[in-house]
């Protein structure tokens, strides 16, 4: 969180006298950078997602096995290049590990021939309403949460990951 203290509200410039704080409330990210709301060992939030036909798809119907939930959106640049790798762990992972993609906006025609392009197989989910990401406290893209098969988010990320680090807390977290 970025704030700034002044003498003057009317004054946009900084001065010596002004206090600029920067606090980080946990999760990955650069410093002084906001961050992600701490969610891991709290249990997966139940709310509402759109599947690709316009039905509503409840949180609580993913928890049951061990899960990888990546919060992404077409006009996110390390979103595009994190894809892949996502892509790459669960093709390699079959299905030991549920995988979900919730795109931000709706996942039209374009955005899903977008994430097929980017070797895409896992089921993809929209947030409409922006219910995921509201209650998980997301402040930027790409966002990752790993959730056990009893529901308690068991590792978040809030930076693009590489094939390595995917596996490494899938393997910690999710598997036997």
């Amino acid at each position: 969180m970025l704030s700034r203290t002044s003498d003057s509200s009317n004054d946009r410039t900084a001065s010596s006298d002004d206090v600029i704080t920067i606090t980080s409330n946990g999760g990955d990210s650069e410093p002084g950078i906001p961050t992600n709301k701490v969610v891991q060992g709290k249990p997966l939030p139940i709310v509402d997602l759109t599947d690709n036909a316009g039905n509503t798809i409840s949180t609580a119907d993913l928890i049951g096995r061990p899960l990888v939930i990546n919060v992404w959106a077409t006009t996110c640049e390390p979103c595009k290049r994190e894809m892949p790798a996502l892509a790459a762990v669960q093709a390699d992972l079959g299905d030991s590990v549920r995988f979900v993609g919730v795109n931000t906006a709706a996942n039209t025609p374009s955005a899903l021939e977008f994430a097929r392009e980017k070797g895409v197989r896992y089921e993809l989910l929209s947030d409409l309403d922006g219910e995921l990401q509201g209650a998980l406290g997301v402040t930027g893209l790409p966002y990752t949460i790993f959730v056990s098969a009893d529901g308690t988010i068991v590792a978040q990320k809030g930076l693009e990951l590489d094939q390595a680090t995917i596996r490494s807390t899938i393997e910690d977290n999710l598997l036997p």
